[in-house]
């Protein structure tokens, strides 16, 4: 099975429809949506809609934390509400309908099929969304979703950085850098853990959007960086009337 991986999607509607289209040259067979899938771009009602589409078709789509703070019972509740990105928590909210908001608070937070966990953040209390960004958080990740299942991989996001660990023969995990489209052979009698990066909003420097591709069969795992139109993505966003901060971001990649 080749799983399409995809995470933090954030309403870039242009970004996540040519990484699908990236995916389907590449042969996926299984579109993976880690959550995230709103908030910060311009187009979250369309990127809704594709991803409802997505899991009606068989894909997995999960909930991330982007998706909890767009709900009544979250909007100017949270110290989150504060921040630059928060702020477009209510605008986001108020271009979906009531029924999209539903379907997005009713996602699940995790799944598991084969020996592979999916989640947004952290395996480890995945409903306080730790960010996975070094090899003790890592680790803390991979133990939570062993706990759960049998499990040899856990793919998730939230850092909006493409990024793989390993267990050897130690308790410790090995970092490894990914290069983007030369797979990396995951064989499963390691452990592993990659976060996939973000579709819609990079922050690494490189505007190119961020996904991965898996093949559970030849156990295989392929970051892939995709180019797009991402400076009409950053005049949706400001013709949104959102903050120039996020046209500025997809504009510089970070």
């Amino acid at each position: 099975m080749r799983y399409a991986l995809f995470s933090d999607i954030h309403s870039n509607r242009h970004a996540f429809e040519a990484c699908l289209a990236h995916a389907n040259l590449q042969g996926a067979d299984r579109i993976v949506v880690l959550g995230d899938l709103v908030s910060y771009g311009a187009h979250p009602a369309e990127v809704v809609v594709r991803c409802q589409a997505i899991e009606h078709e068989g894909g997995i789509v999960l909930r991330g934390n982007h998706e909890e703070l767009i709900q009544d019972r979250n909007l100017g509740k949270s110290p989150l509400q504060q921040t630059l990105g928060a702020q477009t928590a209510k605008w986001t909210h108020e271009q979906l309908s009531s029924e999209q908001r539903l379907w997005l608070d009713q996602l699940p937070r995790t799944a598991v099929e084969e020996d592979i966990f999916f989640v947004h953040a952290s395996a480890n209390a995945p409903e306080q969304w730790h960010y996975v960004e070094n090899a003790r958080s890592a680790g803390a990740s991979l133990d939570a979703a062993c706990a759960e299942a049998p499990v040899r991989y856990v793919f998730g996001g939230h850092v909006h950085q493409q990024t793989l660990y390993f267990r050897g023969t130690g308790r410790e995990l090995m970092p490894f850098k990914p290069v983007a489209g030369i797979p990396v052979h995951t064989p499963r009698h390691r452990q592993w853990l990659a976060t996939i990066g973000s579709v819609g909003q990079p922050r690494d420097g490189n505007v190119r959007a961020m996904y991965a591709l898996f093949d559970s069969s030849a156990q295989q795992l392929t970051f892939h960086r995709v180019a797009y139109d991402y400076l009409a993505a950053a005049r949706s966003v400001r013709a949104a009337g959102l903050p120039d901060f996020f046209a500025d971001r997809l504009e510089k990649g970070r």
